[in-house]
Parts: C-alpha cells; structure tokens; sequence
C-alpha cells in the first residue's frame, strides 16, 4: 500500500511543524511500513539548529521513524482512528548528519506487540547509507 501526504494526515494526527513523513511507499499494516522525508531548507528547526551549518535534530529522525511505525499500526483496521505514543527508544546511533537536500528513506518493522504495546526496529537511510538506527517502543491509546 502507498500513501500521499494527505493520506497520512488521515491516518496520523501530526501537523505542520510535526509532520514528518512526505509520503509512504510500502506498507502492510501490522507488520512494517517505509516511509519518505524530503529535507528542505525551509524546515522551521534550521532556523535555530543550526543556522552556521544545518542538521536535522536526531530527535526529530527519531520522530519521523515513530510516525512511520505509526502508519503501519494504525493502517490495521482494528487499530484505526486510535493515537500511538512514544514508550521508549533503546540503542539509538546516529551514523551521519542529516542535511538539507537529503531524502531520508525510513523503514520500521513491528518486532514485538503484547496489547497496547509493542516494539519497532528502524532504519533511516540517506543515499543507501544508514544514518540512524534505533528500537522504538510504543502505545496504543485507544477509544
């Protein structure tokens, strides 16, 4: 399944400035989806990180490979309509900056769910070459 922009907003809560995937290219609900960030330079964050020499907040990565694990958790049909949190993030390395002008490709694999929670292993890559990896816990808050 691939998703625009406005599909994802229907999908996912997140607005501008919190909006950080472009576009989804796979997804099979419960399972895994990948995901798009098109990095520009008219991004609010470069206005203070950093305005000498841009680089995307790991936090912010972190962030996008959440919300595509989002997608794939709320695209099930049991799931749908419901907010996913942030329960944790284990093993977070950042390999390279992420700059303006990259396209950040996201991957997230739902490894582990035991109710309302679970766990997704992420990769965010630049040109092929890993900038971030990291085992992201969640929670689905429901009805």
């Amino acid at each position: 399944m691939k998703l625009n922009s406005n599909q994802i907003a229907e999908i996912l809560p997140h607005r501008y400035p919190f909006a950080l995937i472009d576009r989804i290219d796979e997804c099979e609900p419960g399972v895994r989806a990948q995901g798009v960030k098109c990095v520009s330079v008219n991004e609010q964050f470069f206005c203070g990180h950093f305005p000498q020499e841009h680089v995307m907040p790991g936090v912010l990565i972190l962030e996008a490979l959440a919300q595509v694990g989002a997608v794939a958790i709320l695209t099930q049909p049991e799931d749908k309509g419901k907010l996913v949190l942030f329960g944790g993030v284990k093993n977070a390395r950042f390999k390279r900056k992420v700059v303006p002008g990259d396209v950040l490709d996201m991957e997230c694999v739902l490894t582990k769910r035991r109710g309302p929670v679970g766990v997704g292993t992420c990769t965010a890559k630049v040109d092929g070459q890993t900038v971030c990896t990291a085992e992201l816990t969640f929670a689905v808050k429901g009805d």
